[in-house]
């Protein structure tokens, strides 16, 4: 058993703790303590609720006044489920004091933000990950959002959690294809900003993929103390937050041309980072560890062959597209990411290249 570790995202008077430990959600109140009113609405999903719904409701107490159970999945991640949780909260009359809990991964966090973000201009929300993926990233920072047809999270708000709450225990029921994407953000954040955790990853991905809790709370609490300082700087995205999406801008190219869900968003990233790191124009050495570390953690090297020309339509409609001009987030080298609209063309379709391999 990991002992707690607590870290803080400052944010002035919305400043809110992330608490990170095994066994959290056992205890008896551990969420009833955290509500600034009276009840709380618990979204959570058709996997996830059978799993942990129970310890949800022994956290909560007798302050859980509704549940809402969403389809799985990225495919459902969309305006109609938002409206259902807000049904929800109607039907169950809840207030401007209600707080939202989102119990579960990075698709019931975000589509639980965004209701809380909208229900009467704006409620609390609590953030109880039950994935790495969730647990590393998407949990901390209040983006919250749901996709459009043509393109990754297009809707959405920034809507910061009150309390996020990691228990490493729920990666217990985590499948492993789930696990290895939630490596990918992992890998994302030594790539971006600290070449010494790339190096510890290399060293530990094997540890991470057994699921040993000591190199999990390790690494859940660097990506969040990384994240953690990033938010606090540049909340919405003016500037150096934009390095968190590193990878993203291939990955969410890949989810949208081939259907949400088909790829898991961190597979999808996974390549995208391999990807960024080509149009990069690192040199061979630098591109083998990324590859090696990507392949390591049980993930993919290459993009789908769906076809260059596809990938680059769906990368003109990402929120870093600016005047017309596709923004990038390239690297100098391990652990030093930069964002920039001014590279190689060359290098980006050389990037862009495996896609075409075995494209009809």
């Amino acid at each position: 058993m990991t002992d707690p570790e607590t870290l803080t995202v400052q944010l002035g008077a919305r400043s809110y703790p992330i608490v990170i430990g095994e066994g959290l959600l056992d205890g008896a109140g551990a969420l009833a303590g955290r509500l600034r009113g009276p009840d709380a609405v618990v979204v959570t999903n058709d996997v996830v609720g059978p799993l942990y719904l129970d310890a949800a409701r022994r956290a909560l107490g007798d302050r859980l006044a509704a549940v809402h159970v969403l389809p799985d999945g990225e495919a459902h991640k969309d305006l109609g489920q938002v409206a259902a949780i807000i049904d929800t909260l109607v039907d169950a009359r809840a207030n401007r004091d209600t707080t939202v809990v989102a119990l579960g991964g990075g698709v019931v966090g975000d589509m639980a933000g965004f209701a809380a973000a909208c229900y009467q201009r704006g409620v609390d929300f609590i953030q109880v990950p039950t994935t790495l993926l969730a647990q590393v990233d998407s949990s901390v920072g209040g983006k919250t959002g749901v996709n459009h047809a043509r393109g990754k999270n297009l809707i959405g708000a920034f809507h910061q959690p009150t309390f996020v709450l990691i228990d490493l225990a729920t990666l217990d029921t985590l499948p492993d294809r789930e696990l290895a994407a939630g490596l990918a953000e992992v890998i994302k954040y030594g790539l971006l900003g600290d070449a010494a955790f790339f190096g510890w990853l290399e060293d530990n991905v094997t540890a991470l993929r057994r699921r040993d809790k000591r190199a999990l709370q390790q690494a859940v609490r660097r990506c969040c103390e990384m994240k953690a300082a990033i938010v606090a700087a540049d909340e919405r995205e003016a500037g150096q937050r934009a390095l968190l999406n590193l990878g993203h801008t291939f990955g969410h190219a890949i989810e949208s041309v081939t259907g949400y869900g088909e790829w898991l968003h961190g597979e999808a990233v996974a390549a995208g980072l391999l990807m960024a790191a080509r149009a990069s124009g690192l040199g061979a050495a630098e591109l083998d560890r990324i590859r090696d570390l990507i392949a390591a953690a049980g993930l993919p090297v290459a993009p789908p062959p769906v076809g260059a020309a596809r990938l680059r339509e769906a990368m003109q409609l990402d929120k870093k597209v600016q005047a017309g001009r596709l923004r990038l987030v390239l690297l100098r080298g391990i652990g030093e990411a930069y964002v920039t609209a001014d590279f190689s063309g060359q290098a980006l379709a050389e990037a862009l290249a495996p896609a075409d391999v075995g494209a009809g």
